[in-house]
């Protein structure tokens, strides 16, 4: 009867009042319809708190949490219908949701909170801010923060007498699907002690690079999210060709997302860095 009601009004394009929070505080229930802000809201609310999350965090293709943690909470698919059945107080989505399901919240009198994908650790700190402060919770936003900045300062390679001091490193997403530069993946190589690979084959932005391309110049480092068989095809040219390669994993679950990802993402690839210098 209730979501009858919703829907009606949706249809209608009536205007429900906007709801307040309980006494006027923070939001009490929250439904994140992205997995990014899914990462963020879990480490920044008590679960009790999270109404629903994105049924992307429970896909090991696209979580940037631990599939254990994901499983415990609700999932939409962030349809219209879904979220507002659920009477959310906010609504963390993102700015890349249809317009027509933001107007449908809208209409419903739900508070939403758009968020984009930051390309930089700051710009990813400042989002986590934001959030914070949307559902009353700065103190855990500073505290998130906190522990950012120590794995970024941790992750700093120590100077010493190497021979490459910054050896260069191409991160897979998939395939040969790499990541380009001017993303948050290419300043966490940089924090890291890396230097980019990707610039060297003119990779810009995210996009494919075929074996052969990358056998004529190989990287120092090749890191990938796990098995495949064009990553086994790879390896193997590359060991024929005497690359002197070092192939690492990188899972996929660290490439997603910023915020909370930060820090396990950073962590990772300093410890692939100390591979190499030692």
């Amino acid at each position: 009867m209730r979501l009858a009601l919703l829907l009606a009004l949706l249809l209608a394009g009536c205007s429900a009042p906007v709801k307040l929070h309980a006494g006027g505080g923070a939001p009490v229930r929250i439904v994140s319809t992205n997995p990014c802000a899914d990462a963020m809201l879990v480490e920044l609310v008590s679960p009790d708190r999270v109404a629903a999350i994105s049924h992307y965090s429970q896909d090991p293709a696209a979580t940037s949490m631990p599939l254990e943690m994901a499983n415990r909470f609700a999932t939409t698919a962030g349809t219209a219908e879904e979220v507002i059945a659920l009477d959310p107080d906010l609504v963390l989505t993102s700015s890349f949701t249809p317009a027509s399901t933001r107007n449908a919240y809208d209409r419903a009198g739900l508070k939403t909170l758009l968020l984009d994908s930051p390309t930089t650790i700051e710009a990813s700190k400042a989002q986590i801010t934001q959030v914070a402060a949307a559902v009353g919770e700065e103190g855990r936003g500073r505290a998130l923060n906190a522990r950012i900045d120590r794995a970024l300062a941790s992750a700093l390679p120590q100077p010493g007498p190497e021979r490459n001091p910054q050896p260069s490193a191409l991160i897979f997403i998939a395939g040969s699907l790499a990541s380009g530069s001017g993303n948050l993946l290419d300043e966490l190589l940089a924090r890291a002690g890396f230097r980019n690979a990707a610039a060297d084959y003119g990779l810009a932005f995210t996009g494919n690079l075929p074996i052969e391309t990358i056998a004529a110049h190989p990287p120092r480092a090749i890191l990938t999210p796990g098995p495949s068989r064009t990553a086994a095809l790879r390896a193997r040219v590359l060991i024929a060709t005497r690359a002197g390669t070092i192939e690492a994993a990188f899972p996929r679950t660290l490439v997603n997302c910023g915020g909370p990802t930060i820090i396990p993402a950073v962590t990772r690839l300093a410890a692939i860095r100390r591979q190499l210098a030692s």
